[in-house]
């Protein structure tokens, strides 16, 4: 089984990040440059990091329209502080949100890779008030319950509830598997949101490869039926796969973004 892994490889050079510690001690790294707005923040998938070749791309995009843009690491992920097997996706929300508050002003956009999907979702419903609009590239909510939980052997189930993780392979980095914990699971299930309507009433833009082994495009389809916005477009790329990375890749996720900001700045 494929995980909802690291969807960007990092590049090199990247500038020093800033830090802002939160209320319980832990570091969150982060770029921002400020700008007009909306603003635009960049979520990143599972176990991926800032440096990715996304949201480098995201950055570029909006340096060249002025737009305010923040990139940041949850805690266990690149140069934030703590370990990625004590993380959650209630915790990695949690960071999310304290970066809105803490670190941006204004109206934003959030855009959402792999496992950031579902944490846009989450800091939309926690901040409803905040968050202008959604682009979502491969988003995976609930992926912990339907793409771990539900599709793990009764070997792996019975290995995790005797060892409380679970080490799967990695298809992103063969010297390191991924440790999955009993933990993250149990968490996830207080976050699931495909059960029941999401009520989000902001523009979202979802981009799903037809091709990705990790999230398939019915989860794509099942969150836009269950967003209870009605401005909700779906793009459904042929030969996409996970990391929707390539050059067109990145010239589709920048159209979106430019037109959605586009779209908010005319209203």
């Amino acid at each position: 089984m494929n995980t909802t892994g690291p969807v960007d490889p990092p590049l090199e050079g990247i500038p020093k990040p800033a830090i802002i510690s939160s209320d319980d001690g832990a570091t969150i790294a982060y770029h921002l440059t400020s700008g007009k707005h909306p603003g635009v923040i960049f979520l990143t998938g599972f176990k991926s990091d800032m440096t990715g070749g996304k949201a480098m791309a995201v950055e570029t995009f909006c340096h060249k329209r002025g737009q305010a843009i923040l990139r940041f690491d949850y805690t266990g992920h690149g140069q934030s502080s703590g370990e990625f097997e004590d993380g959650t996706i209630g915790q990695w929300a949690a960071d999310a949100v304290y970066a809105l508050d803490h670190l941006t002003e204004g109206p934003q956009v959030l855009v959402g890779s792999s496992m950031g999907g579902w944490i846009m979702l989450l800091t939309a419903l926690a901040r409803p008030e905040r968050i202008a609009g959604l682009i979502g590239l491969a988003a995976a909510p609930d992926f912990t319950e339907d793409q771990m939980w539900d599709v793990f052997t009764p070997e792996q189930k019975a290995t995790m509830e005797r060892d409380g993780y679970l080490d799967l392979p990695n298809c992103y980095d063969d010297q390191e598997p991924y440790r999955i914990s009993g933990k993250l699971i149990e968490e996830g299930r207080d976050n699931l949101l495909l059960g029941s309507e999401i009520p989000i009433d902001v523009p979202v833009r979802l981009i799903q490869g037809l091709k990705d082994e990790d999230v398939p495009w019915i989860t794509c389809e099942r969150l836009s039926d269950k967003l209870r916005s009605d401005d909700v477009e779906v793009t459904l790329v042929k030969a996409g796969d996970h990391r929707l990375s390539e050059p067109n890749d990145i010239d589709r996720l920048t159209r979106t973004l430019g037109g959605l900001l586009d779209q908010l700045e005319a209203t």
